[in-house]
């Protein structure tokens, strides 16, 4: 398939659930784990319990109804905010914020974040504390430089944009990466963090029956978007890939913290 052919994710659309279920799920053959869930999730778990990001409200811009990157956040601010471009990741989110029927099914990432990883009873605990700390769902559009105008949001002491790609999907070439980066850096405080998780040198992911646009950057591109849109870089890790699929062509994943330059 050619790559002009590829569909965008924020324009057409893409199935939530797929999405989980091939790239998130607790599947005995789900071959992305140590990608996109234990990479993620230790590498936030360290960057938090250092102590030096945290405060009232973190907003989170991921991709599809994602949750099990913000285990850890919700130790760490009272308030978490999520941005969301579809309907249906906001329906997926909610079913899982109100427990209801049907509802995607993390125990496996909670597993993660608790002491004793057989105790459903501490499992549960963790994944309540999210729910009570996930207060509000708000749809935004990237067309627009406020992507949630009408709506004001208050300043945020950590921005989230996570797991695995979302910035890579929403992004058809490097300077419309870079415009999204520094769309990202007006939600922050001065001084605020950002946490982004991405993949490098990746080209397309497959949901279903349809191939989605990835931008396709390295280590270096995803530096200077940062420092260019007045970023100061405090940790960088990039995790080769080890899976073997065809499903989604990455060569490695990134993980960056870094805070807003207030000079």
């Amino acid at each position: 398939m050619d790559s002009c052919s590829y569909k965008l994710y924020h324009i057409d659309g893409l199935d939530s659930r797929k999405g989980l279920e091939t790239y998130f799920s607790g599947k005995e053959d789900m071959v992305f784990g140590e990608d996109t869930i234990i990479f993620p999730i230790e590498n936030i778990t360290k960057t938090f319990t250092k102590g030096h990001i945290k405060g009232d409200v973190l907003i989170d811009f991921s991709f599809g109804p994602l949750v099990h990157h913000l285990f850890a956040a919700c130790d760490f601010f009272k308030h978490i905010i999520v941005l969301k471009i579809q309907d249906r990741c906001i329906m997926e989110l909610k079913r899982w914020v109100d427990e209801r029927t049907g509802a995607f099914d993390w125990g496996h990432a909670a597993k993660c974040h608790v002491d004793n990883k057989e105790s459903s009873e501490q499992t549960q605990e963790r994944e309540n504390k999210v729910r009570s700390a996930l207060q509000h769902v708000v749809k935004c559009n990237l067309g627009k430089d406020n992507m949630v105008d009408p709506i004001l949001l208050p300043p945020a002491d950590c921005i989230i944009t996570a797991v695995f790609c979302l910035l890579e999907f929403i992004s058809k070439d490097k300077d419309e990466y870079m415009r999204n980066v520094r769309k990202f850096s007006q939600l922050l405080k001065p001084g605020g963090h950002i946490i982004l998780i991405g993949c490098l040198e990746a080209t397309y992911a497959t949901a279903g029956k349809h191939k989605y646009h990835l931008l396709n950057h390295d280590e270096d591109f995803v530096r200077k978007a940062l420092v260019d849109a007045g970023f100061v870089i405090d940790n960088c890790k990039v995790k080769k890939r080890t899976n073997v699929s065809d499903l989604i062509d990455y060569k490695a994943g990134i993980f960056i913290a870094a805070h807003k330059d207030t000079v």
